[in-house]
């Protein structure tokens, strides 16, 4: 704990008061004076003990929650975290000659011996005076200090164990030594591919769904079914028929906040699916991008299965920024070990730089108030688009988790190539089903409506048009059927 708390660089005496609070509830919680499970006092209660205004204590409240040590329960107060980030596991020896090509990559990233004649690049020491610690600031650096190296081959360390707790808190048994770092969620499903799947063998993907996968897998030969995706997810009866006649390896799914569709897994769907799993033996890859802003308590396959069979795929691209390119997987340690073979053997190592910025978001509490914020849009806005799209005569069920995604049927008989053609001559880019159905075959018109954009005025107008009954849009002249 020591060392995570060390990274924070010296701010203004606002700052300095945090840190200084961060640091002596932390010790008190290392040496016992507070006891997992023990409430803490009021942020008003103990900002009067501590001399401090209730913004510092609360600030300090919340970066000692980012950092695992405590939990915020609503309505109740701070509790201490029964649970802590697992130790890393000590570094296996690595051969003396460099006959493997792996333990040769992974020894030039992970550094356990001190003469180094075998590296691949110059020494940190002829880099002094580069300009990358003044545009990073103090803060990205400041653990440890290493600026110029690839760092861990499995991603920065103080962040997985991060990871690894959240994925604790979902219910997800998980060490740090499980989880890899990657460069965003498309990453981790190329590592998993690789590694599971070869040309010829056949991988089952939800339809709609996220349609970048398909080409990823097609990229690779492989050939994809899609299993009809309903409200509660998979399909199961569609599932069962396709078992009967194919042998998928992996089935690759979204289970809350699906994209595109916006819907949940339910427990009974999430169940069958796992009994299809063990039965057919075929791997679930679970892909959770909109994790940080959902309840820990939903229902996911990584946590009913606790990484036997199911991959756990996350990402921030969804919750932070896509341009960071900061994402993970977390699976079974034999196959977390594969997974980072390859990544080494691909890639070499994801940015070090990068996943310290990330940390140090997480470490503040400013990724917290971060998602504070972001979680409070996302609903408002879902509120205000389900409202006027109903309002121009579209019955949209607002999703149970809070992503990004509407599915917006048409109104029978739309031509969907048609609408999307006449929406882009206005200006209006739209994304329609058959992009989302791995086969491209043509069904019910529809289009994934992102809900930050749903209530825009042009929008509303191009789509009142619609709503209108197919036999009036004719006998307008529109031309739009």
């Amino acid at each position: 704990m020591g060392e995570m708390l060390g990274q924070f660089p010296l701010e203004d005496k606002s700052r300095s008061r945090v840190v200084a609070l961060v640091r002596e509830v932390a010790r008190q919680i290392a040496t016992g004076a507070l006891k997992p499970g023990e409430k803490l006092a009021s942020v008003r209660k103990a900002a009067l003990q501590h001399h401090v205004s209730k913004n510092t204590m609360a600030e300090a409240y919340d970066r000692l929650v980012a950092l695992g040590q405590l939990e915020a329960r609503p309505g109740s107060g701070y509790y201490v975290l029964a649970s802590s980030p697992s130790p890393a596991a000590p570094p296996r020896p690595h051969v003396a000659e460099a006959l493997d090509l792996v333990s040769l990559l992974r020894e030039q990233l992970d550094q356990h011996h001190e003469v180094r004649p075998g590296d691949g690049r110059p020494p940190p020491s002829w880099m002094e005076g580069s300009q990358i610690g003044a545009q990073f600031g103090r803060a990205v650096l400041a653990h440890g200090q290493v600026e110029h190296g690839y760092g861990s081959s499995r991603g920065f360390l103080p962040l997985r164990e991060r990871i690894a707790l959240s994925l604790t808190e979902r219910g997800i048994r998980c060490d740090g030594n499980q989880v890899l770092m990657t460069h965003g969620a498309n990453h981790a499903l190329d590592l998993i591919m690789r590694h599971l799947l070869e040309p010829g063998d056949t991988a089952f993907v939800d339809s709609p769904g996220y349609y970048p996968l398909f080409g990823k897998l097609r990229l690779g030969k492989v050939r994809v079914v899609g299993i009809r995706r309903l409200p509660d997810g998979p399909d199961l009866a569609d599932l069962e028929a396709k078992l009967a006649t194919e042998r998928p390896k992996v089935f690759f799914t979204q289970s809350l906040a699906h994209n595109p569709t916006g819907g949940t897994l339910s427990l009974t769907t999430a169940y069958g699916l796992l009994r299809m799993a063990e039965r057919h033996g075929f791997h679930v890859v679970e892909d959770d991008p909109f994790a940080d802003l959902l309840s820990p308590s939903s229902p996911r396959l990584a946590g009913l299965d606790q990484l036997n069979r199911v991959v756990y795929v996350g990402t921030f691209s969804k919750t932070l920024s896509a341009s960071l390119r900061v994402g993970f997987v977390a699976a079974h340690p034999t196959l977390s070990e594969a997974l980072a073979n390859i990544k080494l053997l691909t890639c070499v190592a994801t940015s070090d730089h990068v996943e310290r910025l990330v940390y140090g978001l997480i470490a503040k509490g400013q990724y917290l108030r971060h998602l504070r914020r972001l979680r409070s849009r996302i609903e408002l806005a879902t509120l205000q688009a389900v409202a006027d799209l109903g309002a121009i005569g579209f019955r949209v069920v607002a999703p149970h988790d809070c992503g990004f995604y509407l599915w917006l049927e048409m109104p029978p008989g739309s031509d969907e190539e048609a609408l999307c053609r006449l929406a882009a001559e206005r200006g209006i880019f739209l994304a329609p089903s058959a992009v989302f159905r791995p086969d491209r075959q043509p069904g019910p018109a529809a289009f994934r409506i992102n809900v930050a954009h749903a209530s825009h005025p042009r929008l509303l107008e191009f789509l009142s048009r619609l709503a209108r009954p197919i036999h009036q849009l004719r006998a307008a002249g529109t031309g739009w059927v």
